[in-house]
C-alpha cells in the first residue's frame, strides 16, 4: 500500500527540491498576500475607494488564472524550472514598476497585471507540476510540504512589507520585493533546472508511482485535457477550486481592512496574516500527510469545515474587538483555507495523470482564480454599499460549504465507481 522507501542518499535531493519550491512560493505568494498591508497604505495615501484598490487585486487574481493553463501547456513542453526562473526576473521588474504607482491604472497595470503573470510563472503551476512527477508516490505530503512555503510567505514577507512600510514608505517595500525576487527566485530556479531528472526517467517514475497511498484503487493513467473535461469530477474539482477560493481570499484580502476598522492596531493586524500563514503551514503538511493515509476527500472536507468556522470566530471578533480573538481567526483560517490550497490539486492529481497533468490543473486553477478575484472585488462593492462586512463575509461562508459539497460528491462518485467495477 505504501511507497517503498528511498535511500538516504536519493532522499536528499528530493529534500532540496521540495525545500527550494517551497522558498519560491514563499516570495511569489508572500507578494500576493502582501497586497492586504499594501491595500491600507494605498487607501490612505491616495484616497480611492475600497472597491478600486481591491479591484486591483481581483484583475490580480484574474490574469493569474487566465495565464495559469499556458503555463500548463508550457510546462508539458518546457522544463517548468526555466518558467520559474523567467518569471522570477519578471517579478522583480513588476515590483520595481509598482514602486511608481501614481494612478489607478498604473496599479492596475503594474500590479494587477504583469505582477500576476510574472507569479503564475514562478508560482503554483511549474511547482505542482515538478511535485507531480518527482513525488507521485507521496503526492499529498509533498504538496503540502512546497505549499507550506506560501504559508512561510505570510509569516515573513507580510510583515516584513508592514515593517517597511511603517519605516519608509509602501514604495520602498515594493523596492525590497523587487529585490528579493532575483536574490531567491532565480537562483533556486536555476538549481532546480539543473539538477531536474531526464525526461525518460521522469516518464517512468511516474508511471511506476502509486497515484495515493490513501486510494491505491485510483487508476494511474495518462488522459488530455479534452477526456478530462469529459467528466464530472473534473468539473466538481474545477467547483472545489472556484468556491474554495472564493471563500478564503475574501478573508485573506480584507481580514485586515476589517481589523482595522474594528480598533485592532494595523502592526497587530498585520501579524495575524503571518499567523495564518504558521497555522498554514501546519495545515498543508499535516492535512497533507494524513490525506495520503486517509481518504483525500474526508480531510478535504474537514478543512473546508475549519475555514466556514472561521468566518463566524471574525464575526465574533467584529462585535467584540479582541487581539486574541483575531489570533483565533487566524489559526482557523490558516488551517482551513488550506484545503483549498494543497488538497485541491492533489485531488485533481489522484484522477488525471500523464503527460498532460499540466494544462489540465491550469484549467482548474483558472476555477480557482475567478473565486480569488470574484470573492475579494464583491467584498470590497458591498462594503462600499453597505458600509459592513456583514454580507460579503456571509457569502464567502456559504461559498465555503458550496466547495465542502463538490469535494464530498466527488467522494460519493468515486466510492461508487469503486464498488461498480
Amino acid at each position: 500500500m505504501g511507497a517503498p522507501i528511498p535511500s538516504t542518499h536519493a532522499a536528499q535531493p528530493g529534500k532540496v527540491t521540495l525545500a527550494l519550491l517551497a522558498a519560491v512560493l514563499a516570495l511569489a505568494y508572500g507578494i500576493w498576500y502582501a497586497y492586504s498591508v499594501i491595500l491600507v497604505a494605498l487607501l490612505d495615501e491616495f484616497g480611492w475607494t475600497r472597491s478600486m484598490v481591491a479591484g486591483a487585486f481581483s484583475l490580480f487574481a484574474v490574469i493569474h488564472g487566465c495565464v495559469n493553463p499556458l503555463i500548463g501547456i508550457l510546462c508539458d513542453r518546457v522544463a517548468p524550472s526555466a518558467l520559474m526562473a523567467v518569471g522570477g526576473l519578471l517579478l522583480s521588474g513588476a515590483m520595481f514598476l509598482c514602486s511608481l504607482i501614481q494612478t489607478p491604472w498604473q496599479l492596475y497595470l503594474y500590479f494587477g497585471l504583469l505582477s500576476a503573470v510574472s507569479v503564475a510563472a514562478c508560482g503554483w503551476v511549474p511547482a505542482v507540476v515538478q511535485v507531480q512527477r518527482r513525488f507521485a508516490h507521496r503526492l499529498g505530503f509533498a504538496i503540502g510540504i512546497v505549499s507550506s512555503g506560501v504559508g512561510v510567505g505570510m509569516l515573513v514577507v507580510v510583515p516584513l512589507c508592514q515593517a517597511v512600510i511603517g519605516a519608509a514608505g509602501w514604495r520602498t517595500a515594493f523596492r525590497v520585493l523587487g529585490v528579493l525576487a532575483v536574490l531567491v527566485i532565480v537562483p533556486a530556479a536555476l538549481y532546480l533546472l539543473k539538477s531536474a531528472p531526464r525526461p525518460r526517467h521522469r516518464r517512468r517514475e511516474a508511471a511506476d508511482s502509486a497515484v495515493s497511498a490513501a486510494d491505491p484503487a485510483i487508476e494511474s493513467r495518462s488522459v488530455t485535457l479534452r477526456q478530462a473535461a469529459g467528466t464530472l469530477p473534473f468539473w466538481l474539482m474545477v467547483c472545489a477550486f472556484f468556491f474554495g477560493s472564493f471563500c478564503s481570499q475574501t478573508l485573506q484580502v480584507h481580514q485586515v481592512a476589517f481589523l482595522v476598522d474594528h480598533g485592532i492596531a494595523a502592526l497587530t493586524a498585520a501579524s495575524v496574516v503571518g499567523v495564518v500563514g504558521v497555522a498554514s503551514i501546519f495545515g498543508k503538511t499535516g492535512g497533507g500527510w494524513l490525506s495520503d493515509r486517509l481518504e483525500r476527500e474526508l480531510v478535504y472536507v474537514g478543512g473546508i469545515t475549519i475555514l466556514v468556522t472561521s468566518v463566524f470566530v471574525l464575526f465574533k471578533v467584529g462585535h467584540h474587538t479582541s487581539p486574541l480573538g483575531a489570533y483565533g481567526f487566524a489559526v482557523l483560517l490558516g488551517v482551513g483555507y488550506s484545503a483549498t490550497a494543497a488538497l485541491t490539486p492533489a485531488m485533481v492529481g489522484d484522477r488525471f495523470q500523464g503527460e498532460h497533468f499540466g494544462s489540465i490543473l491550469g484549467i482548474g486553477l483558472l476555477g480557482s482564480a475567478a473565486g480569488s478575484a470574484s470573492g475579494p472585488w464583491l467584498g470590497g462593492h458591498l462594503f462600499d454599499v453597505t458600509g459592513s462586512y456583514d454580507l460579503p463575509f456571509s457569502i464567502a461562508a456559504a461559498a465555503g460549504v458550496t466547495a465542502g459539497l463538490a469535494g464530498w460528491t466527488a467522494r460519493v462518485l468515486r466510492r461508487r465507481a469503486l464498488a461498480s467495477a
